[in-house]
C-alpha cells in the first residue's frame, strides 16, 4: 500500500486507536480486579483473625458472634468439599504462607462467598450470608467492547465514504482519453466525495459539450460555407463586370459573415454564462436572418406583427435563418410564412410531416434517412439552443398538411 495514500494513513489510525484501547482496557481491567481484591481483604480479613484468635477451636459464643455478623461456620469435612471441590466454584483470592504453608483462600460459589483457612491440617469454611459482589469488570468489559464495535464501524464507514475516491480517480483519468460518460459513486449524495463526484461529472459534460460544439463547429462549417462558395466560383467564370464585381464582394461579406456567426454558435453552445439582451424589432431580425442565409424575398411571406423581443440580436437572427432555411429547403412550393400570436413567432411551410418524434431533431448528429438532403438536425440542434438561451422553446405541431415550427416564450425561463 502506498504510505502516502490516505487509506494507508486511516488504517494505520485504525491499529493505534484499538492498541490503544485494548491497552487501557488490559490497564483498568487490572485496577479493576486489584480493587476487588481490596475490598475483599478488608471484608473477610477480620474474619479471619477472629478464627486464627481462637486457634481453630470454636465454642458457642464464637459461633453467636459469627451468625450475628451474618456468616456460617462450616466445619464438616463433607461439607467444606463439597464446596472446595465443586468445579463452579471460583477462586477470587489465595494467599499460601511461604513457610508454614497456611492457606487463605477467598471463594465464590452461586453468587456466594466462602473464606475458606487450612492451618497445621485443620480446615475451616465460612459462609457469608450477605455476600455482596461488584460486578464493574461486567461493565468495563461492555463499555469496551462497545467502544471497540464503534471504532470498528466507523473505521468501516470511513472505508465505505472514501473508498469512491478510487473508482473517481480512475474515472478521471479516462478523462484525457475523452471518455465523458462519467458515472461514478453516489452522485445523490451530500458527503464531500458525492459533491466531488458530481463536480467532476459537470467538468466531464463540460468537456464533452466542448467537444461537441468543436464538431458541430466544423460541421456547421462545411454546410453552410457551400452556398457562397459556389456562388463565388460561379461570379469567377463570369465575365468580370462593375456588377459582377458587386456581386462578389456580396459574396466574401457573406463569408466573413458567416465566420462570424459561427464563432457566436460556438460560444453559445461551449459557453454557460448568460446572454447580453436588449429590445429589437422583429422586423430587423428577420431582415438580418435574410441577409445572412442571402435568400431573396419572394420566399418569405411575412405575416406578423412587428413587435419588439428581448433577445440577442445576432443569435436570434441565426436561430431565424436556420427555422427559415429548413422550411424553404423541404417545402415543395420553396416558401416560409412567418407569424406571430402575442409574444411567439410561428415558421409554417406546407410538406410532409417529420418521421421522427420531435425531441430527435435537437440531437446534434440527428440527419434525415433521405441522404440525398443535408443534416435537418443539425439546424434544429443549433435553433434549440439558441431559442433555450432567450428565454424561448421550439415546438412543432402538423396540421392539414402544414408543419408549424413555434418559436414560443418560455414562461417559467428565468434568463
Amino acid at each position: 500500500m502506498n504510505r502516502q495514500s490516505i487509506f494507508f494513513t486511516i488504517a494505520v489510525s485504525f491499529i493505534i486507536s484499538i492498541l490503544l484501547v485494548g491497552i487501557s482496557f488490559l490497564i483498568l481491567l487490572t485496577h479493576d480486579f486489584r480493587m476487588k481484591e481490596g475490598r475483599l481483604l478488608d471484608k473477610y480479613m477480620p474474619v479471619s483473625k477472629m478464627v486464627n484468635r481462637q486457634d481453630f477451636k470454636f465454642d458457642d459464643i464464637f459461633i453467636k458472634n459469627l451468625t450475628e455478623m451474618n456468616y456460617s461456620l462450616l466445619t464438616e469435612m463433607s461439607d467444606i468439599n463439597s464446596i472446595t471441590y465443586n468445579h463452579k466454584t471460583k477462586v477470587l483470592f489465595e494467599r499460601i504462607h511461604p513457610k508454614s504453608n497456611d492457606v487463605f483462600r477467598i471463594l465464590n460459589l452461586n453468587d456466594t462467598n466462602y473464606v475458606y483457612m487450612k492451618r497445621k491440617g485443620d480446615t475451616v469454611l465460612i459462609k457469608d450470608e450477605n455476600t455482596i459482589n461488584s460486578n464493574s469488570h461486567i461493565y468495563i468489559i461492555l463499555v469496551f467492547t462497545i467502544l471497540l464495535i464503534t471504532i470498528i464501524l466507523i473505521y468501516l464507514i470511513t472505508l465505505r465514504k472514501l473508498m469512491p475516491l478510487k473508482i473517481l480517480k480512475d474515472k478521471v483519468k479516462t478523462l484525457g482519453d475523452e471518455n465523458f460518460d462519467f458515472e461514478c459513486c453516489n452522485l445523490k449524495g451530500k458527503d464531500e466525495v458525492s459533491l466531488l463526484a458530481n463536480e467532476f461529472k459537470k467538468s466531464a459534460e463540460k468537456l464533452k459539450s466542448l467537444k461537441e460544439a468543436r464538431n458541430i463547429f466544423i460541421r456547421n462549417i462545411m454546410h453552410e460555407l457551400k452556398t457562397p462558395i459556389t456562388k463565388g466560383k460561379f461570379l469567377t467564370s463570369l465575365e468580370q463586370n462593375e456588377q459582377n464585381n458587386e456581386k462578389l464582394k456580396s459574396v466574401f461579406n457573406r463569408l466573413e459573415s458567416l465566420i462570424n456567426e459561427f464563432a457566436s454558435i460556438e460560444e453559445l453552445i461551449s459557453s454557460s454564462k448568460n446572454i447580453e439582451k436588449k429590445f429589437y424589432f422583429l422586423d430587423d431580425i428577420v431582415d438580418n436572418a435574410k441577409d445572412i442565409l442571402m435568400i431573396e424575398d419572394e420566399h418569405i411571406i411575412s405575416k406578423y406583427e412587428n413587435k419588439k423581443l428581448e433577445v440577442n440580436f445576432k443569435l436570434f437572427s441565426i436561430a431565424i435563418k436556420n427555422l427559415i432555411d429548413n422550411a424553404v429547403k423541404y417545402s415543395p412550393n420553396k416558401e416560409v410564412i412567418i407569424k406571430n400570436e402575442d409574444e411567439n413567432i410561428i415558421f409554417e411551410n406546407e410538406g410532409k410531416a417529420l418521421d421522427e418524434p420531435f425531441e430527435r431533431y435537437f440531437e446534434p448528429f440527428f440527419s434525415n434517412e433521405d441522404k440525398s438532403k443535408d443534416s435537418f438536425g443539425l439546424g434544429l440542434y443549433i435553433v434549440h439552443n439558441i431559442l433555450k438561451a432567450n428565454g424561448y422553446i421550439l415546438e412543432y405541431e402538423y396540421v392539414d398538411g402544414i408543419n408549424r415550427f413555434i418559436c414560443k416564450k418560455d414562461k417559467s425561463s428565468t434568463i
